[in-house]
This record gives structure tokens, sequence and C-alpha cells, in this order.
């Protein structure tokens, strides 16, 4: 049964997959469908990502037409982009990521919404980057706030470790995702860049040409986050696991700059 649905979940992501005999146009269309996303997004700023939260990120993922189906048992996918900082601020190279995972209740029909992941933890890419990452599981994940003063309704240092967005029928909001698995398309990579790449390489951009596709991304992605500060990576003391601590991004506003832990 399990298995029936996953083949009809992968059926219905083809079917709305753009038509196309070149491999490469698939990675074309995903990445200008991400950039899309991004300036729908800028478009409501008023239900949009608190900037507090988008100076602390680490990494962002967008995931277009994220297929959600099921009856009884459901399950989401979808393929997106994931980029991160480096030390300046500067967002890197995009790299190709899936998102999959699975539900049990009371559900039925097809729905394709759009989603952001706001990652404020650089073991959460790590993990990515090493295999896989479970939301939930591998990393603390909220249904994030929305608004300049979203912040307000939540825990104001963001102490999750990813904070999640969804946009479905115009309408923007935080989403649970707990169980959603996220991994690495290398082959997608392969074929965007025209050659195999690690995704440490993508990110640091080594030896690699940025196809006009994702520099348009990187370009949107730059007006969509605010400017940063000052940034360091440094050591949160307050992850959810006390006995732990985990690698975050977090940008010093300017009054607080000499209050920054260097690493």
């Amino acid at each position: 049964m399990k298995a029936k649905f996953v083949l009809v979940l992968v059926a219905a992501c083809m079917a709305s997959a753009p038509v196309s005999g070149i491999t490469a146009t698939k990675q074309d269309n995903k990445v200008n469908a991400a950039t899309d996303v991004l300036q729908q997004f800028s478009e409501i700023p008023e239900t949009n990502i608190p900037p507090q939260l988008l100076r602390q990120a680490f990494g962002i993922a967008v995931i277009p037409n994220v297929i959600k189906a099921g009856l009884t048992f459901g399950g989401r996918y979808g393929r997106g982009l994931l980029t991160i900082r480096d030390a300046q601020g500067n967002w890197s190279n995009p790299t190709f990521i899936s998102l999959a995972g699975g539900s049990f209740g009371l559900q039925a029909g097809i729905q394709s919404t759009d989603i952001i992941l706001v990652f404020k933890s650089r073991r959460s890419i790590d993990n990515i980057t090493g295999g896989k990452l479970t939301l939930g599981a591998d990393a603390s994940v909220a249904a994030g706030p929305v608004g300049r003063h979203g912040s307000a309704a939540t825990d104001l240092r963001f102490k999750a470790e990813v904070y999640s967005y969804s946009r479905s029928r115009g309408l923007f909001a935080g989403v649970a995702l707990e169980g959603a698995a996220l991994t690495i398309q290398n082959k997608w990579n392969s074929e965007f860049y025209g050659k195999f790449v690690t995704p440490d390489e993508i990110f640091a951009g080594l030896d690699i040409d940025l196809p006009a596709p994702a520099q348009a991304f990187i370009s949107k992605l730059n007006d969509f986050t605010p400017d940063v500060v000052e940034a360091r990576v440094v050591t949160d003391t307050s992850a959810p696991d006390e006995n732990s601590s985990f690698t975050t991004y977090p940008v010093a506003q300017p009054e607080t700059v000499s209050e920054a832990v260097e690493e």
C-alpha cells in the first residue's frame, strides 16, 4: 500500500514538472521557479518572514511546487535549492535538494505548495550535505512566525534550528514539517553545473561557472534578505538539547555588534 502511494506521488510530481526533452532544462525550470517563489514572497511584506530571522539565517532553501497527496496515508515530495552564507554574509552557489515526508490521518486529494526553509544551524546544513536531515529528529523545526513583528508571537531568540514557511493558493504562513527529510540531489547538480561537484565545492564556488538562472536566483535572494551588518559564526549554547551546542549564524545588530562571540 505504501509503495503504491509513493509511485502515485512520484507520478503526480512528474506530471506537474515542465515537459522537456533535455534533462538540463528541468534544472533551469526549477531554478526559475524558485526565483519566482522569492519574488512572490517579497510582494506580501505584511505576512513575510521577519527580517530579524532572515538576518540570523545561515542557510535558506526554496522548494517550489511541493506535491502533497494522500488518502488516509499521505506524503509530500519536491525538489528545490539550498544556499548558505559565507563569512562575509554573501549567498553561495545553490545546490539542488529534495524534500520528502509522510503523514497519517484524515486527508484526501493533491495540493501543490511552495516552501521556504530558514536554517539557523550550520549543523543542519552539514547533516544535509552529509547524507540526510530529518526535520524534528535531526534538527528542531518550527512553523515560522510572519510579519515584521512576527517574532513577538514566538520566542524572541528564535531557538529552533529550522523555521518553515509555505505559500499555497496565494496564502503565506508558517507550516509544520516534522518528519520531512532533506537530501542532496547529486545527479541534478552534475547536470546543472556540467560536471560532478560536491555540495561543499558548490558552496565554495570552486572552479564552477554559475549558470544564468542561478545568477538570477542569487540576485533575487539578495533582494529578498536584509543587508548583513556583521556576520560571525558562533556556538549557540541555547540549543534545544542542553547537553550539546550547534553552530549558528547570528548577525549582530549595529547596537550589539560588540556582543557577538567569535568562535
